[in-house]
């Protein structure tokens, strides 16, 4: 593609390449310092609400702090994504401890991720809300690039080539709670 033709600003469906550091009252809880930047398509719903709207007009090399509210991040937290499993349920390898994280199957086999809130006598309570929901989310971004999609992307709704986990900037949040590390 010429130069003529590349974007000057992020508007709808433009591929944006973004570099970013995300703090949750003041912790980095992920970034994209050691990795490439994320890519996504503007205006596609591939990145959360609240970020995807501060991006507008923005140019390349353009950086600024973007506040985001729960409820435009990963919304509240929902009390009933919160259930009781029967302790029977769970293999014998999986770690019952509160904050460990798994990954299930629902009878659909659809995957979802559940939190361990407790372990009870007979029941285990998890939490099966985004690890990030409820929270005020603090982004550092800097616009890296910005390109035309190829018809292809446009038609899928989403960056295609080498980086295959840049679709959505959701916070992979499966490395469990901080003091599941400090065992003794």
């Amino acid at each position: 593609m010429n130069e003529q033709n590349k974007p000057t600003s992020i508007a709808d469906d433009i591929v944006v390449s973004l570099d970013y550091t995300l703090t949750v009252d003041g912790e980095v809880v992920d970034t994209s310092s050691d990795s490439e930047p994320i890519q996504f398509i503007q205006g596609h719903g591939n990145i959360i609400p609240g970020l995807e709207r501060e991006l507008y007009g923005m140019e390349v090399q353009d950086n600024k702090t973007v506040h985001v509210v729960a409820k435009d991040a990963y919304g509240l937290s929902d009390p009933d994504a919160i259930v009781e499993v029967a302790l029977s349920e769970f293999s014998p390898e999986i770690p019952l401890r509160p904050g460990v994280e798994l990954q299930m199957r629902n009878e659909d086999g659809e995957v979802l991720f559940a939190t361990i809130v407790n372990v009870g006598s007979a029941t285990v309570r998890l939490d099966f809300n985004h690890p990030l929901a409820g929270k005020d989310l603090t982004f550092d971004v800097t616009v890296v690039d910005l390109r035309q999609p190829t018809a292809e992307e446009l038609e899928h709704g989403h960056v295609h080539g080498d980086m295959e986990e840049d679709e959505d900037l959701e916070y992979d949040f499966d490395e469990g709670d901080d003091d599941e590390a400090e065992e003794e």
